[in-house]
């Protein structure tokens, strides 16, 4: 256990500082855009499950570790160990990036934070639900007893690029709540009142898309 949570505190954290790292200081960079943005986070997850995936599974997402609970690939306590660790290495990649910032003359106002943009609850709600649902729906299937797993890495990321390029406009995109609570946590005032939608919509758009991929596709057979 103490390997995989390891391995999940080291996987968050490259997810965090490096996605919302490149989002902060390369975002206004001619060439990098939206789209580099969304290889970023995209690259980390290709990155990290190639190397931590044999040990935890390359989780670094609680709503990834609660879809996983759902359909019973971990147990409780492993979600519990997974989801602090998860948070501990988002946390310390925002501190990272902070200290990073602190030698530019880059505002602090900027950590990468989600936000609802010009959407309103409902609006980010949706997006981030349905964003989420596709990401971990993806994820089981590819990671199912009927997927491929020596090409998951590559799917996996290639569809968290892809879920960002729709959703960078819209919220920044979260998909991930240790990914938003982060930010938020040091940003403060707006981004951390609204913080729950980019906790509670990624959880359950990964609850539904563990009931599809369990019922639907047959993920667990």
């Amino acid at each position: 256990m103490v390997k995989k949570t390891i391995a999940e505190f080291i996987g968050t954290f490259v997810l965090v500082l490096f996605g919302t790292g490149v989002a902060v200081i390369g975002g206004g960079i001619e060439g990098i855009g939206t789209l580099g943005i969304a290889m970023a986070f995209g690259l980390s997850i290709v990155a990290m499950a190639y190397s931590i995936g044999t040990v935890s599974g390359c989780h670094i997402n609680p709503a990834v570790s609660v879809a996983m609970f759902i359909n019973k690939r971990i147990d409780a306590t492993e979600l519990i160990y997974y989801v602090l660790a998860q948070i501990a290495g988002a946390l310390l990649g925002t501190v990272t990036l902070i200290t990073i910032l602190k030698s530019t003359t880059l505002s602090l106002d900027n950590l990468g934070q989600n936000s609802f943009g010009s959407l309103d609850v409902c609006g980010a709600f949706l997006v981030e639900f349905i964003l989420t649902f596709v990401f971990i729906l993806v994820i089981v299937a590819v990671t199912g007893k009927q997927g491929n797993p020596a090409l998951a890495g590559l799917v996996i990321g290639f569809t968290l690029v892809l879920v960002h390029l729709l959703g960078i406009p819209l919220t920044g995109t979260s998909v991930n709540p240790a990914r938003s609570i982060a930010p938020a946590i040091f940003v403060g005032g707006e981004a951390l009142s609204q913080l729950w939608v980019f906790i509670v919509a990624p959880i359950l758009g990964g609850i539904v898309a563990a009931l599809v991929g369990k019922f639907i596709l047959n993920t667990e057979k």
